[in-house]
């Protein structure tokens, strides 16, 4: 049994500690949390403490999941290894390349496994798209946004993650990863474009922003990304790559809202068109929610854990996608491009 520390109790981190209270592979030794956190009755049980550095030394736990924010998850994780213990780590795994760089080369040095919370990585109907896609063969045209009408206690938090992060860094992650998994193409070249919407933000931050990014093999992407109050639910979600021989898409469900967790993993159909055929629509019903998502993805860390998986591309990955996504805020503050 995996004896687990969870660091940061906010959405994620206690969506995190449900799949670990619920499996097998895993005993939870404790919680971490700044502040008094708002537990679920399943959680209310385990120890809790205000300290990382002491819970740490104090519990000597086998895998510490870091769950708190950007600006934090480069020194806990590599803290965490040089305890002796395995990571996984919510996106981004940093807020520079440099730190990224950093626990990526601990991971190396102390055989600790290192995993990066791309969630997409577990979604069946993620895997179908990019399968698709690949089939579809390139170079491609990537179409891909996730803007959120947040409200009331989301607001706050989309406030706090931008005190350090951009809504294109936090949330692009999982995109460029999509994206690189599709082509296997290197990014050579970000532009990228932003605006402040709010007051109640600093003013050297954006809540909303897009960029392009180009690809060694000619594939061009776009990301948009938008939180807060003031954004528009109409095509909120668009998830759409495109290619000579004919394009693949998510569709969502009329019903579908902006503001509703499940909605950013969870699909309705994807569409598949190919040039000079009719569009086929494959139906992705019964796929998981947001709390199933997290179960895979703690069952992953446990494989790799226990099999002793090599994730050397997967830290690469990791590494790759921010540089992107960093790029592309270098890029809104400076009104240039940026090469890679």
């Amino acid at each position: 049994m995996i004896r687990v520390l969870v660091v940061g109790l906010g959405n994620m981190g206690i969506s995190h500690a449900l799949a670990y209270h619920d499996s097998p592979e895993f005993q939870i030794v404790g919680l971490v949390n700044r502040s008094q956190p708002d537990l679920p009755p399943e959680l209310q049980a385990y120890p809790l403490s205000r300290d990382c550095a002491e819970a740490l030394e104090r519990l000597t736990p086998d895998l510490v999941c870091v769950a708190t924010y950007s600006d934090s998850h480069a020194d806990y994780a590599e803290a965490a290894m040089k305890a002796g213990a395995h990571v996984f780590v919510e996106k981004p795994l940093a807020t520079t390349v440099v730190d990224a760089q950093r626990v990526v080369d601990c991971a190396r040095a102390t055989g600790r496994k290192l995993i990066v919370g791309y969630i997409l990585r577990h979604h069946p109907s993620w895997q179908r798209l990019i399968a698709e896609a690949r089939d579809l063969g390139g170079p491609y045209v990537f179409r891909l946004n996730l803007n959120q009408q947040s409200s009331g206690p989301t607001w706050e938090v989309h406030k706090a993650l931008m005190r350090t992060t951009a809504p294109i860094v936090d949330c692009g992650v999982h995109y460029v990863d999509v994206m690189c998994q599709i082509t296997d193409a290197a990014p050579v070249e970000v532009r990228g474009m932003g605006l402040r919407l709010s007051d109640e933000i600093a003013e050297d931050m954006y809540n909303y922003g897009h960029f392009q990014v180009l690809f060694d093999d000619g594939s061009v992407g776009w990301y948009e990304a938008g939180w807060g109050p003031m954004m528009s639910d109409t095509a909120f979600f668009v998830k759409d790559v495109v290619s000579p021989a004919g394009a693949v898409s998510i569709r969502m469900p009329e019903d579908a809202r902006s503001d509703d967790i499940d909605t950013h993993t969870r699909t309705s159909t994807l569409r598949l068109h190919r040039v000079g055929q009719a569009q086929a629509d494959i139906s992705m019903a019964d796929e998981p929610g947001h709390q199933q998502l997290c179960d895979a993805e703690q069952a992953f860390v446990a494989r790799a854990i226990t099999e002793e998986l090599d994730l050397s591309r997967h830290m690469t990955d990791a590494i790759r996608s921010l540089a992107v996504c960093l790029a592309a805020d270098e890029s809104v503050r400076s009104g240039a491009p940026v090469k890679l």
